[in-house]
């Protein structure tokens, strides 16, 4: 068969279902937790019941005499790690996932045993049964904006602090003033797949089949705290049903590695949904504070954007609720400041969109809050305040297409029909409003490497160590290769989920689909060339591998970023306090978008997590037991299919003309403005603005209405 290319594919651009969707809806996709093994053992993790002290006794004896049970790994018999590392992501490890190294009990739901069956049900069994009796100490676990102990922390995106211009001055001599302050609460992953790892030893090799967001990353992390030859690690993971920035190392993989380096056989820990809540990692709650100083005209003089989160005592991790501030919006004086400080709760991660997703809640709240007082439309005002350059940086856009977003969003949803008076507009016993917030997510690249190669059959077999945590990066990647060698997707492989296909950038920061897509089109563009008619070259065995490190770094420095453009309508029973969310429509500019099927659906998810997180979701700790209520799907509420109404998302064209591959992330930017939009809506249909969220039923009451 010949594999001569046609130059005729264009795949990229056009809608294309998932490659992969067949096995999934049939069930032969195997996640994590599914893929059977010979003499498979089963871990279970046993958590503190205390939320600060030490653990005085294990009581595995008893344990160890039931059915089953292989072994109980603790601080006192437990494998020794290393913490003493910079990671793959440049950040210390959390020394959440050093797992019983010590008998410290730094919060609630600390791992401090690992029970070890044939079954998973003789080791819950036995886990449950397990005694551990603790040295209890006093705890904290309230968070507040004026906590005493709090200290600036740069964020993995930019500095702690920013600053230019007299804030002082420029407030005292600005016409319209605002100074409000805004909190957001503790919030949660809960992705539909549990975090589930088997670990094993094959030859003297550590094997690790994981549900992750960068098998790279999950194996030059364990490979670091088992002190191993990184060559002797491979972790894989080729379907992952959700991550949302908690599928990164974890407790259970490193637990897995030490029972089976302890058992000599395969052993598999998974989580528990309500596991999940103290050892997944979490998103911080905030409180911020937003003082905006206008002119008549609405034209900024001095904005101030400070965000407060939490951290836990042996981990620094700060949510950088500001960071949005430093790309939305511009002003003579302009400050912003990220605070964290520690208690003794457990450590929060990345969570979908971290810092942009509360932090525009804040930002976009507040803007609308200007608005009004200044007396001119939201959509307006936005315009009047759109910055030349970066507000903080200096450095020019790449491309900048929030206005052109407002438009197309203010066209297609009816925006000139509203009257901005709020609650006027009625439908029986619901009051109505619409509201609009700007969405901005930062577009990176990171350096990867890929492998093409012809097979003797026509087809291509790419390989990247990318991860499809629900994406559709699989397909995405398929539709890049095939333009790239210029034939139908058909004829295209793509494997990812592998650490032994080489350094890739993980799935996050909305760089992933970017970063893989950069490093497949040269690999698939060499070998094209390669392959063309007359060179000499056998037609299959030829493999070309790319490495986009020096192109990455050789990347024009600009302001790069997603923009969007959020609407909201809400209905507000004032009766009930009830608030029902009608419809919602996002407008964003994200480059060039590879597959409009899966993009929409990235979109929409977004926007229906800001649904989620503007009604529904908060997680609250009893400050007395440090632990929190409900930590499962019960008692933690999330929007379901009742609560989405018509969600649109659609997108301008937004061509990055210094960009080799055009794309930009799409995974984050939905969420971004949407609570904002919402709370935008509230206050419009009522006439009270809510500075809090989730707006839950009782606050709507509280509050009471206008009208």
């Amino acid at each position: 068969m010949t594999t001569t290319t046609t130059g005729t594919t264009k795949a990229v651009g056009t809608a294309h279902t998932r490659v992969e969707g067949r096995d999934k809806v049939t069930g032969a996709a195997r996640y994590a937790g599914e893929i059977p093994f010979a003499e498979l053992a089963h871990g279970w993790l046993v958590l503190s019941t205390v939320t600060r002290g030490r653990v005085r006794s294990v009581g595995a004896a008893a344990v160890l005499e039931m059915p089953g049970v292989l072994a109980v790994l603790h601080h006192g018999n437990a494998p020794r790690v290393d913490l003493d590392y910079v990671g793959v992501l440049g950040m210390r490890p959390d020394p959440t996932v050093a797992v019983f190294q010590h008998d410290r009990v730094p919060h609630a739901g600390w791992p401090v045993a690992l029970v070890v069956a044939e079954t998973s049900e003789q080791a819950r069994e036995a886990a449950e049964a397990l005694v551990v009796r603790y040295e209890e100490e006093p705890h904290d676990v309230t968070f507040s904006g004026e906590h005493p102990e709090a200290y600036t922390l740069p964020g993995p995106a930019g500095p702690a602090v920013t600053g230019k211009g007299d804030l002082e001055a420029e407030l005292a001599a600005s016409a319209v003033v605002l100074d409000a302050e805004y909190s957001t609460p503790e919030e949660h992953h809960n992705s539909m797949e549990p975090h589930a790892a088997t670990a094993l030893w094959d030859g003297g090799r550590l094997e690790v089949v994981d549900s992750n967001q960068g098998t790279g990353w999950i194996a030059g992390e364990l490979a670091n705290l088992f002190s191993l030859d990184p060559a002797s690690v491979r972790v894989r993971s080729e379907h992952v049903g959700g991550g949302f920035g908690s599928k990164g190392v974890r407790a259970h993989q490193v637990a897995a590695v030490m029972a089976a380096t302890v058992l000599s056989r395969p052993v598999r820990v998974v989580m528990t949904r309500r596991q999940l809540f103290s050892l997944a990692g979490h998103r911080s709650p905030t409180t911020q504070r937003v003082r905006l100083g206008a002119d008549a005209e609405g034209r900024l003089r001095a904005l101030e954007h400070t965000c407060l989160s939490r951290t836990s005592t042996v981990h620094e991790f700060i949510e950088s609720g500001a960071g949005v501030a430093r790309v939305l919006y511009d002003a003579p004086a302009h400050h912003t400041s990220n605070r964290v400080v520690r208690l003794d709760v457990p450590s929060p991660t990345f969570m979908r969109a971290p810092g942009e997703a509360p932090g525009s809640f804040a930002l976009e709240s507040a803007l609308d809050e200007l608005a009004e007082k200044c007396g001119i439309d939201p959509i307006e005002l936005r315009a009047r305040n759109e910055p030349e350059v970066g507000p903080v940086s200096g450095l020019p856009f790449s491309t900048r297409s929030l206005p052109a977003c407002f438009r197309e969003g203010a066209r297609r949803f009816g925006w000139a029909d509203r009257d901005p008076r709020p609650g006027l507009r009625r439908d029986g016993r619901w009051l109505l409003g619409t509201g609009t917030a700007a969405a901005s997510f930062g577009a990176g690249a990171m350096a990867s490497t890929a492998a093409a190669t012809a097979e003797a059959d026509g087809t291509f077999t790419v390989r990247i160590n990318a991860a499809d945590i629900g994406t559709g990066a699989r397909t995405a990647l398929t539709l890049v290769a095939a333009d790239a060698l210029g034939v139908p997707t058909d004829r295209v492989r793509v494997r990812i989920g592998d650490s032994d296909f080489g350094p890739a950038m993980i799935a996050g920061g909305s760089m992933g689909t970017r970063s893989w897509a950069w490093a497949v089109t040269a690999a698939a563009e060499e070998l094209r060339e390669r392959l063309a008619p007359g060179d000499g070259i056998p037609p299959e065995g030829v493999t070309v591998r790319s490495d986009t490190t020096a192109a990455v770094e050789a990347l024009a420095q600009t302001e790069r970023h997603s923009y969007g453009a959020q609407f909201a309508e809400v209905a507000v029973d004032v009766t009930t306090g009830e608030v029902r969310v009608r419809r919602m429509l996002g407008i964003f500019a994200a480059g060039r978008i590879v597959n409009p099927l899966t993009a929409r659906g990235q979109f929409t998810g977004g926007m229906i997590w800001g649904i989620s997180m503007a009604l529904h979701e908060e997680a609250v700790r009893d400050r007395n037991t440090g632990a929190l209520y409900g930590a499962d799907l019960a008692g933690y509420h999330v929007a379901t299919n009742a609560d989405v109404p018509l969600v649109e998302a659609d997108w301008v064209d937004d061509p990055d003309p210094g960009d080799p591959v055009g794309i930009k992330g799409i995974g984050e930017i939905g969420i971004v403005g949407a609570t904002a939009a919402i709370a935008n809506a509230v206050w419009h249909a009522t006439g009270v603005r809510h500075r809090s969220l989730p707006i839950r039923p009782d606050r709507v009451l509280a509050a009471g209405a206008h009208a």
